[in-house]
């Protein structure tokens, strides 16, 4: 497979064959772990798919939505996604994507980790992910090499895990409500609203919900308006908009959820997140997939 930049941009059949070239390319691949480099247009999908690597899916400049039967996870930049081994999984652009994917085999280390999660990205993995894409792929490593890409693995259980996932759960009418909340987003329904929708008492309700989400209701619908939010404020919309449209009552409101959830305000957030699009040390090299 060519080492270097790619970029994915053409008709459909032609962006599913470079893609299927590469997935045979990965699973002849040697060595504990692949690093390869791509960047996708706006509004691109790729299909549900699975590796026999586990992926740490990085994004550095715009937001990825990573799907799968177990729910769905938003990847803005600075962020990456721990896909395991043998997961289905498709993938769609929020914007122009550039990323950089770290493909790892199962056994490459003890304690990495088992389950789906988005993951913060350090500085440190951050340099570990450029370099990496520089080394020689596909083969096994010696010397320089082989520390990089040990380390990289290394820090992979460090990464600490945000709260980005959307899980949806197994019944059919809980499931409805929730695509229903997603596509209008109101922080305002009671429990009572949506146990009576659903057909159920408010207690079997919050027990079954939380059995088939492992969240409250309170806090999926929190991760659901952070999921609305993030790809509206990466394309530089107004922050009351932003809030007032997902039924806050001020920004301030909004502004302490968001903190909560991600650990900065909105604005800062966005800030991180633009400057590690333009910040030249973060620009260094081609970018992932």
């Amino acid at each position: 497979m060519p080492h270097g930049r790619e970029i994915f941009r053409g008709d459909a059949a032609e962006l599913g064959r470079l893609h299927e070239s590469r997935w045979q390319w990965l699973e002849e691949a040697v060595g504990p772990a692949v690093a390869l480099p791509t960047e996708y247009p706006d509004g691109y999908h790729v299909p549900q798919h699975r590796h026999s690597r586990s992926q740490l899916l990085h994004a550095l400049v715009g937001v990825v939505l990573v799907t799968t039967k177990h729910g769905r996870w938003m990847v803005p930049p600075d962020h990456a996604m721990w896909i395991p081994a043998g997961t289905e999984h498709s993938v769609e652009m929020l914007g122009d994507v550039s990323m950089r994917s770290v493909y790892v085999m199962p056994n490459a280390i003890a304690g990495l980790p088992e389950g789906l999660r988005v993951v913060g990205i350090t500085e440190l993995m951050h340099s570990l992910i450029v370099e990496s894409e520089k080394l020689p792929q596909g083969g096994e490593l010696e010397g320089r090499a082989a520390l990089v890409m040990g380390l990289l693995l290394h820090e992979i259980p460090n990464l600490p895990e945000r709260p980005l996932g959307l899980p949806f759960p197994s019944d059919a009418k809980l499931a409805a409500l929730c695509r229903r909340f997603v596509a209008v987003p109101s922080p305002h329904a009671t429990i009572d609203e949506w146990a009576d929708a659903a057909g159920m008492s408010r207690r079997s309700f919050t027990r079954a919900f939380h059995r088939q989400t492992g969240l409250s209701l309170s806090t999926w619908r929190q991760q659901a308006c952070l999921f609305a939010a993030l790809p509206r404020l990466a394309d530089g919309e107004p922050i009351t908009r932003v809030a007032l449209d997902l039924g806050y009552d001020s920004v301030p409101a909004f502004t302490t959820m968001f903190k909560r959830m991600l650990g900065a305000s909105p604005r800062g957030y966005m800030r991180g997140a633009r400057d590690a699009g333009e910040n030249p040390r973060r620009a260094g090299g081609p970018l992932a997939a």
